[in-house]
């Protein structure tokens, strides 16, 4: 499993979760700490001190009070996400089938050859297509926001 976070601009921090690791608040805290912060610092300087807007979806993990005080201790503005919607996570209707488009039909002897193979299919999505998916989330959250319940295609 890999926790990847983007923006506008491409992927900040791609993070290979170990095997047998249970993602639990205290994990997924630490990472968004000791992972996520110093990648957004050396890939987007100034970005922590100018805000961030932060949007997961509504797993228990995510929505845990360590998880929410965390982000609001560093001031991040966290973004609603509706419950049962997974049509409106970017992860899940465009970073994920794009990286399966490369990743369809191989095979892996070992987690290191599945680490590879995941940074070198992240490695082959255009810029474009990073801007492409926060246009279509935004117009995923609209349809959500105007007919008054979750987007479904």
């Amino acid at each position: 499993m890999h926790m990847i976070f983007f923006d506008m601009n491409g992927v900040i921090l791609r993070w290979p979760v170990p095997i047998g690791t249970t993602i639990n608040a205290q994990y997924y805290k630490k990472v968004l700490q000791d992972k996520l912060r110093p990648a957004i610092r050396k890939k987007r300087p100034g970005l922590l001190e100018s805000g961030i807007l932060f949007h997961h979806d509504n797993a228990p993990v995510h929505t845990a009070r360590a998880v929410t005080d965390f982000l609001a201790g560093y001031k991040w503005e966290l973004l609603e996400h509706p419950r049962y919607s997974p049509d409106l996570a970017p992860c899940d209707f465009h970073l994920f089938p794009k990286m399966k488009e490369h990743l369809r039909g191989q095979r892996f002897e070992t987690e290191e050859d599945i680490i590879q193979a995941t940074k070198v299919a992240i490695k082959n999505l255009d810029k474009c297509s990073y801007v492409t998916a926060f246009k279509d989330w935004l117009q995923r959250i609209e349809k959500c926001a105007n007919n008054g319940g979750c987007y479904v295609e």
